[in-house]
């Protein structure tokens, strides 16, 4: 097969572990005769993580110069082409697509969760940019739905991060167990008041179910802060694990009884290998993967006010609660390689 180079373009190299799973899981699909070339935000730890040619994604003349010594850009996962977090945000991806389009380069919109969109101006460029791309696979059916309502074909399969191999994380199994992991991140709607109730609440459950609590912060910079409020409180029955590759971040889970998270993809990493999952949504993503699974949990903006009542729940669910069985696990993860039938589509 004739070899090729794709632009790798997401938020990657900023830190997320949710976003370097993703960024993990397509250089693990990517056909063997694409060589990936990586815009990152820190092009180093990239290039030395994952052992590929990388670029600062905010150095315009550089990306010129990849896009034009590349065949393809591929939007590579996750809510890249939404204006809710950030405004600029769907100009910068929109933009890169649309002179990568302009170049005469195969286009791959990957995995994509599309929305919310809230202003005409960056609906209209998602239309365009969609419209013009070679393939297109989205996560959720919101996102399938908005490109049908456009007319715009595209795939719809599980988020790939169900499919991310794991690793065993060294020193995990000599942590006391059970363990329950849990990942909170910064949010209006994660209030102080809020936080000190879920604090309260973990620690009555910490103590009615003696669970290690095992705090994961995803993104250090919005999460880790978060973590070290709460771990205080825990004196002893809990550690902090900062931890920046996602196959390890996987690997965590294997290791755990239940998950309580607010983080997409530490729902997913943890609910593919059968662990319990709680769910806090600050995002419409999120309630997507609950009503698809049927997870329980809340919207932040709906937490109860008695911590005792939320230590209550979740001491239900991890007496109670059913984990995903493997035939359901198996399913998503099988469905979520479409994406990678799709690059091989594309690269064909």
């Amino acid at each position: 097969m004739v070899k090729m180079r794709a632009l790798l373009s997401g938020y990657y190299g900023k830190g997320n572990g949710g976003d370097e799973a993703l960024l993990a899981t397509l250089l693990q699909m990517l056909p063997s005769h694409v060589t990936p070339v990586v815009l990152s935000g820190n092009p180093e730890e990239t290039r030395d993580r994952y052992n590929v040619e990388t670029c600062d994604r905010m150095a315009p003349l550089a990306v010129l110069q990849a896009l034009r010594s590349s065949d393809a850009l591929i939007w590579g996962g996750g809510s890249l082409i939404q204006d809710v977090t950030s405004t600029i945000s769907p100009f910068y991806y929109g933009g890169l697509m649309a002179l990568a389009q302009k170049m005469g380069l195969k286009t791959v919109a990957w995995a994509q969760g599309i929305g919310p969109l809230l202003r005409p101006q960056t609906r209209w460029l998602a239309r365009q940019t969609f419209g013009n791309c070679t393939k297109i696979s989205v996560r959720d059916r919101a996102s399938a739905a908005l490109l049908s309502d456009w007319q715009i074909p595209c795939i719809i399969a599980p988020d790939p991060v169900w499919a991310l191999e794991s690793k065993p994380v060294p020193g995990l199994w000599d942590l006391p167990a059970p363990r329950v992991a849990v990942t909170l991140r910064s949010h209006p709607q994660l209030t102080e008041t809020r936080l000190a109730n879920l604090t309260r609440a973990l620690v009555d459950f910490q103590k009615a179910t003696q669970a290690f609590i095992l705090l994961l912060p995803f993104q250090k910079s919005e999460d880790l802060s978060i973590a070290e409020a709460i771990q205080p409180h825990l004196k002893d029955v809990s550690k902090i694990l900062c931890l920046e590759d996602p196959q390890l971040l996987k690997g965590v889970f294997r290791g755990v009884e239940m998950a309580i998270g607010m983080r997409l993809h530490s729902l997913i990493m943890a609910a593919s290998v059968g662990c319990r999952c709680f769910a806090l949504s600050y995002d419409p993503k999120v309630n997507r993967l609950m009503e698809d699974l049927e997870m329980p949990g809340w919207d932040l903006a709906s937490l109860p006010d008695d911590p005792n009542l939320i230590s209550l729940t979740w001491m239900e669910h991890y007496a109670n609660g059913d984990p995903l069985s493997p035939e359901q696990i198996k399913s998503l993860v099988d469905r979520a390689l479409i994406h990678r039938e799709l690059l091989s589509q594309a690269f064909l």
